[in-house]
């Protein structure tokens, strides 16, 4: 268990401080995360990743950076969106009888072609309020934000869309994101005084998951071929590549990468 001193400057300070929890309370957490990402893993769609297009993520990312939100909400938001999408197109799957192979990242595009900004700067907006103590996206923010893309919407439309989205994922959008299993990895090194500073690793991380996250598509065909020393994958082996979240498994490989350059 981290010390008094340890745990008291862990309020006192902005930056963060890994290292400070109790061992117990580091496993269940870890076996908590693991069950969670097992239960994703063996739900997840075979779309999964396809509306992470790099538009997207850079559009999260600037709209959160000039919102003052956290690095977390902004990668909740990413996958709000991407949960939402694919609960989307799910349902235009089922209602073509599961006869059109070609349900993908177009043809729910279309669908919500009218209402696609307003959603994804819902699911911005719903990821703000996960994070409550520091930043809230309000109403006014996003109706002044919108209006200087040129949309014209009202407070009521606004609600609606909140509640659209949360009604198609049943409400359940505080699911852990790649951010939160990166810090878990921080905290396990900083009590098990890893010789290089956690801080500095934080920082490295939080570079590291913004490139995975815009060049998703480029990272993972490189590291997949690097682990099956293959440049031609198979059609198996691509498939693989795309039920692959990337929660700690992309970040945690760059981070050996550089710490072994």
């Amino acid at each position: 268990m981290g010390s008094p001193a340890k745990v008291a400057n862990r309020y006192q300070s902005s930056e963060p401080v890994f290292g400070a929890v109790a061992a117990e309370a580091i496993q269940d957490a870890l076996l908590h995360m693991a069950k969670e990402n097992e239960h994703y893993l063996s739900k997840i769609s075979a779309e999964a990743g396809c509306f992470k297009e790099t538009q997207i993520v850079e559009f999260v990312f600037l709209v959160s950076e000039k919102w003052n939100l956290t690095e977390s909400a902004r990668y909740q938001a990413i996958e709000i969106f991407e949960r939402f999408m694919l609960t989307l197109a799910e349902e235009l799957s089922d209602s073509t009888g599961g006869k059109d192979e070609d349900i993908n990242w177009v043809s729910v595009k279309q669908q919500i072609e009218g209402t696609y900004v307003l959603r994804l700067v819902s699911c911005i907006q719903l990821a703000s309020k996960l994070s409550f103590h520091y930043s809230i996206v309000n109403n006014n923010m996003v109706l002044k934000f919108l209006q200087s893309l040129g949309f014209s919407y009202t407070t009521e439309e606004l609600l609606e869309s909140e509640l659209v989205i949360l009604k198609a994922l049943h409400f359940q959008i505080n699911v852990p994101a790649p951010f939160a299993y990166v810090e878990m990895i921080l905290e396990v090194l900083g009590y098990n005084g890893y010789l290089l500073p956690t801080k500095q690793l934080h920082k490295m991380c939080r570079h590291l998951l913004s490139l995975t996250y815009l060049l998703r598509s480029s990272i993972y065909d490189t590291l997949l071929k690097a682990s099956i020393e293959n440049p031609s994958p198979s059609e198996l082996q691509l498939l693989w590549k795309t039920l692959v979240t990337p929660q700690a498994s992309v970040c945690g490989a760059l981070l050996r990468q550089s710490t072994q350059s």
